[in-house]
């Protein structure tokens, strides 16, 4: 286990829901209110992720919802996923090409897993990296495990050891679900690379801020204010982040249980109660919950709400002789 890191500021990144109309269409204006109200909180939004259906998107889809995330960023800051899963070609080549076209718009690329590179070993795929650095700037890796989609890869310890001898990669998503793992990753960057960010996606363990994690979760997309307080309690010292954070991981229980992609169903249906969006549905091909869930998300959401209204501490007095 790392050492504690407390009390200091936080890079939280947000994956964003695409949600979807009754006829199967997606709700593109509740899209783009959910990106909008991830930068007013103070979290970058991410696009293109597994909570927005990346992978049962079409590339025209994916280019479309990249293309109107740069029209709303006006220079501010978002990542997007270069997801290649459908493509056909060398791995390193489409993610260039992928990995260019955001940067292009104005976002970060984070490269998506796919079966092309689950099989390289460690060599191989330090090289496609490498070919991905010389394309641009900077960029971010992910592990996804395989509970999310078939194709995902955690790497090897000695396999992230080597990605960061890769100038460009400048951080990583852990989507493991595995606290021992994540907690190898930071031990790792802490004594090659102290600044290469960790970002945790274990929406089962969103503690893992308190070891030195970032963080780039689905979980967050639920309630992005919860998030942001949580986050600016945490830089504080303000105890209380700590209650915000066990109703919130709370709601990561529930929603990321078995089959896990149907969180993003629980995601559509927490927003809706919270009047964010019109549609509780989810992608026409996507996992569902039953309503019943909507019994268990209320009581949730109304808490969260009711510690959004918490007045700020009371400053504290210095005696005076």
């Amino acid at each position: 286990m790392p050492p504690l890191r407390l009390q200091r500021p936080l890079d939280g990144i947000s994956a964003v829901l695409l949600p979807y109309h009754p006829d199967g269409r997606p709700d593109l204006s509740g899209w783009a209110s959910l990106v909008e109200s991830t930068w007013a909180a103070g979290l970058t939004p991410a696009v293109n992720m597994d909570t927005g259906y990346a992978n049962l998107l079409t590339a025209e889809e994916r280019a479309h919802l990249l293309e109107l995330t740069r029209q709303l960023a006006h220079g501010r800051r978002f990542v997007a996923g270069a997801f290649i899963q459908d493509e056909v070609g060398e791995p390193a080549e489409l993610y260039c090409r992928a990995a260019t076209a955001i940067q292009a718009a104005g976002g970060t690329p984070i490269l998506f897993p796919c079966s092309g590179v689950k099989s390289l070993d460690r060599d191989a795929l330090v090289g496609v990296f490498r070919e991905v650095g010389r394309a641009v700037p900077e960029f971010l890796g992910f592990e996804l495990g395989e509970m999310f989609v078939s194709f995902g890869r955690i790497w090897e310890t000695e396999t992230f050891r080597a990605l960061l001898d890769v100038p460009q990669l400048i951080g990583a998503k852990h989507s493991s679900l595995s606290r021992e793992l994540e907690w190898a990753r930071l031990e790792v960057r802490d004594s090659a690379r102290p600044e290469f960010r960790v970002y945790t996606g274990n929406d089962l363990a969103i503690d893992l801020i308190q070891w030195g994690s970032d963080y780039l979760l689905g979980l967050s997309a639920f309630h992005v204010e919860a998030f942001a307080l949580r986050d600016r309690w945490f830089a504080a010292g303000d105890e209380r982040w700590r209650t915000l954070n066990d109703w919130l991981q709370y709601l990561g229980m529930l929603a990321f249980r078995d089959p896990v992609p149907a969180y993003k169903h629980n995601c559509a249906q927490f927003l809706q109660l919270r009047g964010r969006i019109e549609s509780a549905e989810p992608h026409p091909q996507g996992a569902r919950r039953p309503d019943t869930d909507l019994l268990l998300l209320d009581p949730i959401r109304r808490q969260l709400d009711q510690l959004l209204t918490l007045p700020p501490p009371e400053p504290a007095v210095v005696p005076t002789n």
